[in-house]
């Protein structure tokens, strides 16, 4: 019986998608519900289930092509899925029958043995992507936490995949022994697929089912040498001291540190060998780069004291220019990760796609001061989050954005789409890189329930731990650049917002008050827009009206 396979509903308005990822390859077998392929369409991707089991038997639009909504993609044969189970039922009809005679020893010897090592072994178990999110289709394997071999228990870190948006560690779904790695560290894989393959209640050491041989001449009884690894598979002769010397240089020289760690390096200017790798076989992990740094640093030898000589001292020399191999060997390279290369892209193509321009202003954080500092103690005691200024900056932008609300709309195609709801975004830098976390309908919200989810996104984005969802949906963004002691900047907007309000430092500068020049705590305000929807008029308007519920943070409360 033939099954079809057809495109599903796509949503309102969209009549046609383009086919993507073909996720199985016809005469392979597919259960029901089994992911087959994933869709693109001008607003999202939508990926395509098997609407039964049985056999992919044809696929009828290839990757690449479009295909209506509804219209025919593949072909599957139901009786296929029951043939192919019945060819690998095992065959009994030639066994022997037991006879009664009593076994020699060496034939009892070997059943045991196949016994023991099918009770080790257990069941195989895939481990396989997990979902990454909405319109991520691939991801790359950033670093093994564990070797072939190795033991793992259930919900145990394997490895950490890195996408263009996010980082995603991969647990263990049952407990066993790592018996084959699939996707090796540094190749892209889709999603959805196998990582590797976990033999579920073996033992560490066991013989793993992926068809490994033993070397010629190994003898079996022979008992193996003590293992003296630790628990990260590094041998403690291996192990010494940063920059213990040439052996230490030698060791390393097959282990590929983990891409967080050589750009920590880098940032901070330490070699490998100043740094103690806690990873397998000695690797280098970002946590190790922070405990290099915050370790101190050996004092430089003094200058060995000038041999007196009775000879003139020679001129001075003009030094050399170092030549551009020279240079060369003094640079390091470094591939640019995923996350990195998608800010860069989607920065660039922000400048591309909007016609932005940027308009100031400034305001006086005085009135906010004073107020944080009078209830900052009471505020912390009450809602257990310590009272910044994000919440109030978050505030008089859901306040702003309701008079001005274009700011908070987006262009999709020859529509505006206005968004009666703040979602807004908070741009968070981590050693990755910038992501923006979303708060969710910020609008509604008190300053302490945006005071506790801004500091609990802003931890999960500098440990890496965001999900897809939590920085999907934005509408608005606040970009506070004051933390690194900028002064000035133009944000560049977040696609497909219309609007971003960068934030700078806060800076004692001389003004006028009443007639009066006197010293009060400024801080330049930047609102970078979409000039193809929001006019100067609403950019400006809006800009105003934030100053005016910072300098006077009553407003707020009156809805004025």
């Amino acid at each position: 019986m033939s099954i079809e396979v057809r495109v599903p509903t796509l949503g309102e308005s969209v009549t046609e998608a383009t086919v993507a990822t073909w996720f199985k390859k016809p005469g392979d077998t597919v259960a029901a519900d089994e992911m087959l392929c994933e869709l693109e369409t001008d607003k999202v991707t939508v990926e395509v289930p098997s609407p039964g089991a049985g056999v992919l038997a044809e696929i009828v639009v290839p990757e690449g092509q479009t295909v209506a909504a509804g219209g025919l993609l593949a072909m599957l044969d139901e009786q296929g899925a029951k043939a192919a189970a019945a060819s690998s039922a095992p065959d009994r009809s030639t066994e022997p029958a037991e006879t009664g005679k009593a076994q020699t020893p060496r034939k009892a010897k070997a059943e045991e043995t196949e016994s023991e090592t099918s009770a080790m072994s257990g069941n195989n178990i895939d481990v396989m992507v997990p979902t990454l999110g909405e319109s991520v289709t691939e991801a790359t394997v950033a670093t093994w936490f564990k070797k072939v071999g190795d033991a793992v228990t259930q919900d145990e870190m394997l490895c950490e995949l890195e996408t263009d948006k996010v980082s995603v560690e991969v647990p263990a779904p049952a407990s066993g022994v790592l018996a084959e790695i699939l996707a090796q560290e540094g190749e892209t894989v889709a999603a959805n697929a196998r990582l590797a393959i976990i033999t579920e209640g073996a033992s560490a050491g066991a013989p793993a089912k992926s068809g490994a041989k033993p070397k010629a001449g190994d003898e079996p009884d022979t008992p193996a040498p003590e293992d003296t690894s630790d628990a990260h598979g590094v041998k403690a002769e291996d192990v010494g001291s940063p920059g213990a010397g040439p052996e230490e240089v030698k060791v390393r020289d097959d282990v590929e540190d983990a891409p967080s760690a050589k750009k920590a390096m880098a940032e901070a200017g330490l070699k490998d060998s100043e740094v103690k790798g806690t990873g397998r076989d000695g690797r280098i992990m970002k946590e190790d780069v922070a405990a290099a740094k915050a370790a101190p640093r050996p004092a430089a030898a003094p200058a060995s004291a000038p041999a007196a000589s009775s000879d003139p001292p020679a001129p001075a020399s003009i030094p050399r220019a170092p030549s551009s191999a020279e240079d060369a060997a003094r640079e390091e390279r470094v591939k640019m990760t995923r996350l990195r290369a998608t800010i860069a892209r989607r920065l660039k193509d922000a400048q591309n796609t909007a016609a932005m321009l940027t308009t100031y202003n400034e305001a006086d954080m005085k009135a906010i001061m004073d107020l944080r500092n009078e209830y900052k103690d009471a505020f912390e005691k009450k809602h257990k989050v310590k009272l910044g200024f994000m919440s109030f900056f978050v505030k008089a932008c859901t306040h702003a954005l309701k008079e001005v609300p274009e700011v908070n709309a987006e262009i999709d195609g020859g529509d505006v789409v206005y968004k009666n709801y703040v979602n807004m975004g908070v741009a968070v830098g981590t050693p990755q890189g910038l992501v923006v976390p979303v708060v969710r309908d910020a609008d509604q919200k008190s300053f302490a329930q945006i005071e506790k989810e801004i500091a609990e996104l802003g931890l999960r984005a500098r440990d890496g731990k965001l999900t897809m969802a939590e920085m999907q949906g934005g509408t608005f963004t606040i970009s506070n650049g004051g933390v690194y002691g900028s002064l000035m900047s133009s944000p560049i907007l977040n696609p497909p917002q219309s609007g971003i309000l960068g934030m700078h430092k806060i800076q004692d500068r001389p003004v006028v008050v009443g007639g009066e020049i006197v010293i009060r705590p400024m801080m330049y305000l930047a609102l970078s827009y979409d000039h193809r929807i929001v006019d100067g008029k609403g950019a400006v308007t809006f800009l105003v009206r934030v100053k005016e519920a910072l300098e006077d943070p009553r407003r707020l409360l009156m809805d004025l």
